[in-house]
């Protein structure tokens, strides 16, 4: 999934090998996708080159890594576990909107990545003749469920997720709280918004009361949500997360997981909460094209917005001292989105997975052998465990994991308070958009309707006319 935007970041040398990073593009290889600029492209394509790994001719290990919030655990690990085996294992990280740009260009190296991630059935379809065949490896001995094994049409195990993640409304319970004790205030507890009409009734207050709430509690809030951004380090939370839940309910209704055709039931309800977004927000809906996600995240950090839409990725980057964030760990929770469908009190938060690990098959057997070897310590081993479930704060879909090793996360205790209290969880649809095509048509469309530029007809039409154009492209 999306996680903080990183400009492009090499990594000086460790040890004796080599390792560089820079940013990633979650939509391309998955989760939350974007779209960095030309420049951006090529820097990570020159890092890509400068830190290719060169071969030993004793099996070594090259992962092209797509989350960025991630880059400086994976540098670690794999200084740690080349200092205790001699395998040299490099890790690079594509350019913020760059991943599949830079895989298509790496793959073909000589020195190509042994280990990359797709997002899901779509993203293994484009890179089937490259994933080897996981059914025999330890790494998929301990998953705990089938579910999270990706598998192709001849019912190989092609790639293995290596993380669940959730995402929703993040919001901000001190300031919801003080709300609440307004006089007239819509709601008379946090927990009282189980539904899109309340969401709405509360975001409409408090953005007509920002003086007063700023005047009576010393905030400074300049909108009851944060920017939307549409530039491409943002508009993946719209055109990919948000689109998922029209989606979700369309297939829902009709006991699917994928279809040719998108019928947009749900559209009207896209569009309600989408109103919202840009409405009762920190800017003007004109400004979105430029607004980026670290403005977002900055916007909800320093206590500017009570609400904003992203993952359990981001509790690093909103906890992370170094930010200087004012918001605290006990200060956030997570809520669904909700979009207004019937029964939607009963809705948890989304949850899923689209980060699936991939084997390169083109790959020499020595360095499959040191990639699965690689893998399975990292899912094993003390160092490994401690890094995805405390460091990079990972969810795991491995039973290793069971003895400790739970991510502190507040987002991800959130989904859990949910699921206990039984409500439904939102999977994740969005891994069978047909294309990365599709979600930039859509969030086009979206972004000149918030401009005034455009109207709803073209976001319906680029959701529904859109998807069976691509579809019947891509398949």
């Amino acid at each position: 999934m999306k996680r903080k935007v990183l400009s492009v970041m090499l990594a000086s040398a460790m040890l004796a090998t080599m390792f560089a990073g820079c940013g990633n593009d979650a939509d391309a290889a998955g989760d939350a996708g974007t779209n960095a600029p030309a420049g951006d492209a090529a820097a990570s394509t020159e890092a890509a080159d400068a830190a290719a790994p060169t071969a030993s001719g004793e099996g070594q290990v090259y992962y092209l890594n797509f989350k960025p919030e991630q880059n400086d655990a994976w540098q670690e690990l794999a200084a740690t576990y080349t200092e205790q085996t001699g395998v040299p294992v490099t890790v690079i990280t594509a350019a913020d909107g760059t991943y599949e740009q830079t895989l298509k260009s790496e793959i073909a190296k000589t020195e190509a990545p042994t280990l990359f991630q797709v997002n899901g059935p779509v993203g293994l379809a484009n890179w089937k003749d490259y994933c080897m065949d996981l059914s025999g490896s330890e790494l998929y001995s301990h998953l705990t469920s089938e579910d999270y094994a990706l598998k192709n049409d001849a019912g190989e195990v092609s790639g293995i997720a290596y993380v669940i993640e959730t995402y929703g409304i993040i919001y901000n319970k001190k300031i919801l709280s003080d709300y609440c004790t307004l006089e007239n205030a819509v709601i008379s507890a946090p927990e009282d918004i189980n539904n899109f009409e309340t969401l709405k009734a509360v975001a409409d207050d408090i953005q007509a009361r920002l003086d007063e709430m700023n005047d009576t509690f010393g905030y400074e809030l300049k909108g009851a949500f944060t920017s939307a951004g549409m530039d491409g380090s943002s508009d993946w939370r719209f055109k990919t997360h948000l689109a998922n839940l029209p989606i979700y309910y369309e297939y829902k209704d009709k006991g699917i997981d994928a279809t040719d055709a998108i019928e947009g039931t749900y559209l009207d309800n896209y569009k309600q909460v989408w109103d919202m977004y840009i409405t009762d927000a920190t800017c003007e809906p004109g400004l979105l094209s430029s607004k980026t996600g670290d403005e977002a995240e900055a916007e909800f950090g320093m206590e500017e917005a009570v609400f904003y839409q992203n993952g359990t990725w981001e509790y690093g980057n909103l906890t992370n001292d170094d930010n200087g964030y004012l918001v605290t760990a006990e200060d956030m929770g997570m809520m669904p989105i909700y979009i207004g469908v019937e029964g939607e009190e009963n809705q948890g938060l989304c949850t899923g997975s689209e980060n699936y690990w991939c084997v390169n098959s083109q790959a020499s057997a020595e360095d499959q052998q040191a990639t699965l070897d690689f893998l399975n310590w990292v899912v094993t081993s003390d160092e490994g465990r401690d890094s995805m479930a405390n460091v990079m704060g990972f969810t795991t879909p491995f039973d290793t994991f069971a003895d400790g090793y739970t991510a502190d996360n507040v987002f991800i205790q959130a989904d859990a308070a949910y699921t206990e209290a039984g409500k439904y969880s939102v999977t994740w649809n969005f891994s069978t958009i047909p294309s990365e095509t599709w979600k930039d048509g859509v969030g086009s469309a979206l972004l000149e309707y918030a401009q005034g530029t455009g109207d709803w007809d073209a976001v319906v039409s680029a959701f529904v006319d859109g998807w069976a154009t691509e579809y019947a492209a891509t398949h």
